[in-house]
């Protein structure tokens, strides 16, 4: 196996310190009374059901709607890297009717197209990151290989013979095993699909081997014997996935990002209802239903104030600019 090179471990390492910061940031306000308006509230998803926020938000959705005093209806508007959903949010008007969540596809655009109708850091005012989660490497259950060591072993036996699934081009499946190739020093053949669902469906099917994929995603593929877990991200194992290990136990870099999710509004919403959003989000996270469902998902809760949120989607622009380039991905 190869040495990661100082500018891919430099980038991590950035990463790393970005998820530490976001751990460390939960908020700690009291929530306050929220006016009941009569108005819904419209909570933008950019993803299909399959995919983990489709599990996050349906989760919340309630609660959400219960501490707002106002109903919340869900409008999923799927495509490859979450732009139309996002594109629909940017352009809604900024009066705390019309939020939306994001993930971190959402700031990995900008690496793999050209041109693209918003602006991830311009277009959004950031209430609040919500959290995180953590990503499994899967396989087909026909591949020979039981582990993530196993499964590099394979591709070293197999140059660019076997392939990898991806939600897309540029996302954040595509992202994580490029970069585990990368510090592997082994390939394999990317086939990018248009969304989670469909790229679950081929990695089922068979037409591809492998993917990196949000636990929440692949649970009930798990469950059933339909995939298989050959590693996790996170430091410790996690209580959702007890039986599978983490790349860390078995001697692997653990180079697989975890993912995350932020709660968002269009650019220009006054800090009034920034303020009174961030506080409805902490409130609404903390109702013992929510907390069960997210920890039954694999997902760990972290509220954190707008500035940290907007700190910490700016920083991940950079960081993932990086790896996009040291892990060859190219601008369609």
């Amino acid at each position: 196996m190869t040495t990661s090179s100082p500018t891919l471990r430099a980038a991590m390492g950035r990463r790393r310190a970005l998820q530490a910061l976001l751990a460390t940031t939960c908020s700690t306000l009291a929530p306050a009374p929220f006016a009941q308006t009569g108005h819904s509230v419209r909570v933008v998803v950019p993803v299909g059901a399959a995919a983990g926020l489709g599990g996050i938000v349906g989760a919340v959705q309630h609660a959400f709607a219960r501490v707002l005093g106002q109903t919340v209806t869900v409008d999923r508007q799927s495509g490859v890297g979450g732009i139309d959903g996002t594109s629909a949010l940017v352009r809604s008007a900024p009066d705390g009717f019309t939020l939306g969540f994001v993930a971190s596809s959402h700031v990995m655009c900008p690496n793999a197209y050209r041109t693209l109708p918003l602006d991830p850091i311009k277009d959004i005012t950031p209430i609040a990151m919500i959290g995180n989660t953590p990503t499994v490497l899967v396989c087909n259950p026909n591949v020979p290989t039981s582990d993530a060591a196993e499964m590099l072993a394979l591709l070293k036996a197999r140059p660019g013979r076997m392939s990898y699934g991806s939600s897309g081009h540029g996302s954040l499946a595509h992202l994580d095993f490029a970069s585990l190739l990368d510090e592997a020093g082994v390939k394999a053949n990317h086939v990018p699909f248009e969304g989670i669902e469909s790229m679950l469906d081929g990695l089922i099917g068979g037409r591809v081997a492998f993917a990196a994929v949000a636990l929440a995603s692949v649970q009930g593929h798990l469950k059933t014997g339909a995939l298989r877990a050959l590693g996790v991200s996170s430091a410790q194992r996690v209580a959702a996935a007890p039986d599978t290990p983490t790349m860390l136990e078995q001697g692997l870099p653990c180079s697989l990002a975890e993912g995350w999710f932020a709660l968002v509004a269009p650019r220009g919403l006054a800090p009034a209802e920034v303020k009174r959003l961030n506080e409805a989000a902490q409130s609404a996270f903390a109702v013992p239903e929510v907390v069960q469902a997210m920890a039954e998902q694999g997902n760990r809760i972290r509220i954190s104030s707008p500035q940290v949120a907007a700190a910490f989607i700016r920083a991940e622009v950079v960081s993932y600019a990086t790896l996009a380039k040291k892990s060859g991905i190219g601008l369609l």
